[in-house]
């Protein structure tokens, strides 16, 4: 039995379907760890929200510049090509819908696609919302990349989101530890299962009337 996938699984998963020649804005977080899973031939452009366009893998070693770091303050290489710009440009192209994807982490995520990843409305808590909101609206498309169940055990992957939103229907699909899921016209579906989930025992996990798609995957 396969087992499910850690988190450098989850970027290996979401690498594999990110489109050749693709503009992608990997968000803070887990989802900095897909450029590390992107073959060079693939021609993925990477874009960062503090400047650059043409981000590579993130640095190690000799390879680290301090004054190189993507949105979350990570050290990163360059690729051939790479442009530094302004931060306002920056947001002009996330706005602009120039990405044709963005990736994101998230704390829930709505069988409409609704995305809650900057708050979770607990007093103590610090809201980060950063570009999110720029991106999970500007960009033509947006993936989740998270574990499907949170710290206490509930399910991240809800019918109606209890958070608040950073935006309403954006994503598309969701990548999680044991299954990947399309979310369209209201619709949620399994298309693939890790470990030993089943498509029953994630209805069961979320309470959603979840489609079987897997033996189409």
């Amino acid at each position: 039995m396969s087992q499910p996938l850690d988190r450098d699984g989850i970027a290996r998963r979401v690498a594999a379907d990110i489109p050749q020649g693709a503009f992608v804005n990997l968000g803070i977080g887990m989802p900095t760890t897909v450029a590390g899973y992107l073959e060079p031939d693939r021609g993925v452009t990477l874009h960062t929200e503090n400047g650059m366009l043409g981000m590579g893998r993130e640095a190690s070693g000799d390879e680290i510049d301090l004054d190189l770091i993507n949105a979350g303050k990570i050290p990163v290489t360059e690729l051939p090509g790479a442009a530094y710009f302004h931060h306002a440009d920056s947001f002009a192209m996330m706005r602009g819908g120039h990405l044709d994807l963005c990736v994101l982490g998230a704390f829930q995520v709505s069988a409409s696609g609704d995305l809650a990843n900057w708050h979770t409305g607990k007093p103590d808590a610090i809201p980060a919302v950063g570009g999110a909101m720029d991106l999970a609206i500007g960009a033509k498309q947006t993936f989740v990349m998270m574990e499907l169940r949170s710290r206490d055990g509930t399910p991240k992957l809800v019918q109606r989101c209890s958070y608040p939103l950073t935006g309403v229907g954006c994503v598309s699909r969701v990548y999680t530890d044991v299954a990947v899921f399309d979310l369209a016209d209201g619709t949620v579906a399994v298309t693939e299962t890790f470990g030993p989930a089943t498509v029953d025992s994630l209805r069961e996990l979320t309470g959603l009337d979840l489609l079987d798609r897997t033996a189409a995957h």
